[in-house]
């Protein structure tokens, strides 16, 4: 074949994948993203409102941090995410793809409140507490055995299956706390007479708590998927099964053993929630959370730190779009374009650190 009707042949552009990009290019790509992204919004908002975009941000920015108090509340929904993000990320890492994080918050968040009921009254502080942390762990794990069981020996979808189970959660979570309301017009907080369960002040707030535990849980993950020969099966099976299984790791147990701790700490994300930021117990505890921490741990590649940072730019996003409803008197689908403008650019970001555009004549050397 001669060169000229290779090049006829050519296309005008190419996508290949990049053989790595660094973390200042990463850095750089997720910038310009979000840069991107406030452009298009800022076209949006004054073509649909009118508004001065630039008093909009203003507005967005004072939603988490106008006061102390608002920046606690936004630190106390962040680590509600990070936390079911950091249970996501060694399922993930091993490609167990985990869509069951709500209805495993959910199992571990009423066995907390079934404990708090049933032994608020009889159970030393100690006791109570250490009592409601296993039944969670424990409820949330179960959770994560069945379709990691299921998925080892008999190669069910886990997609579906984890899915699935979310609404059997949400169900169960439903029946209870209409037996455990009575005839009550709703659950309310429970123990309100004499708030056993509930974490106790730690500086000013109960849910300070939830925070140490969290950015605590941060570090352990990060090393325990870094460094541990735990984290190093997981990363194995993820790159490959039949490689696993030529070095000799037990892929079946290590999906199942991995899969009982990413649903063991959403059971933690539900004892949490309960003890120590809402005391009590719904079908909307979770509050949607364990779908945004699917983007959480994708984005961050699965490191910890990366999800705190992810985390925050979410909660940020999330908080202010609520501001600029209150403050303009927009409905909340207005805000939430706002909100989803801006993540569709950072998600889009993703395909150029990855992959690049290769022009017809330009020098490129194929990646084999």
């Amino acid at each position: 074949m001669s060169k000229e009707s290779a090049k006829i042949k050519e296309p005008f552009v190419r996508i290949v994948k990049r053989d790595g990009a660094t973390f200042r290019n990463k850095l750089a790509a997720r910038a310009v993203a979000i840069l991107l992204a406030l452009v298009v919004d800022a076209v949006f908002i004054f073509s649909v409102t009118g508004l001065n975009p630039l008093a909009v941000y203003g507005v967005m920015f004072n939603g988490t941090f106008m006061t102390s108090v608002r920046f606690s509340w936004a630190m106390r929904d962040l680590v509600t995410l990070l936390c079911i993000g950091i249970a996501l990320a060694p399922a993930f890492k091993m490609r167990f793809w985990n869509i069951g994080a709500e209805g495993q918050v959910l199992m571990g968040g009423l066995a907390t409140a079934l404990v708090m009921v049933k032994f608020g009254q009889s159970m030393s502080a100690p006791m109570l507490f250490l009592t409601m942390f296993l039944t969670s762990v424990i409820a949330g794990g179960i959770w994560g055995f069945v379709p990691a069981f299921f998925k080892a020996y008999w190669n069910t979808n886990e997609t579906l299956f984890t899915l699935m189970m979310n609404y059997v959660a949400t169900s169960i979570v439903a029946c209870m706390t209409n037996i455990m309301r009575g005839k009550a017009s709703s659950l309310g907080k429970l123990n309100m007479s004499n708030q056993a369960g509930w974490f106790p002040q730690f500086l000013g707030q109960r849910y300070n708590i939830n925070i140490l535990i969290v950015v605590i849980l941060t570090f352990v993950m990060y090393f325990y998927l870094k460094y541990s020969k735990q984290g190093y099966e997981i990363s194995v099976v993820g790159e490959s099964e039949n490689t696993a299984r030529y070095a000799g790791i037990n892929v079946k147990r290590v999906t199942i053993r991995t899969m009982i701790l990413s649903g063991a700490i959403c059971g933690l994300v539900g004892f949490l929630i309960v003890a120590g930021r809402d005391q009590t117990i719904s079908t909307t505890s979770a509050g949607g959370n364990g779908f945004t921490a699917i983007i959480v741990a994708w984005l961050a590649k699965f490191n910890t730190f990366y999800m705190a940072l992810i985390s925050f730019l979410l909660i940020f996003l999330s908080r202010g779009a609520s501001e600029i409803a209150s403050a303009y008197s927009l409905n909340d689908f207005a805000a939430s374009i706002i909100e989803g403008i801006i993540l569709f650019f950072i998600l889009g970001s993703e395909f150029f650190i990855n992959y690049k555009m290769v022009f017809r004549g330009s020098k490129h050397k194929e990646v084999r």
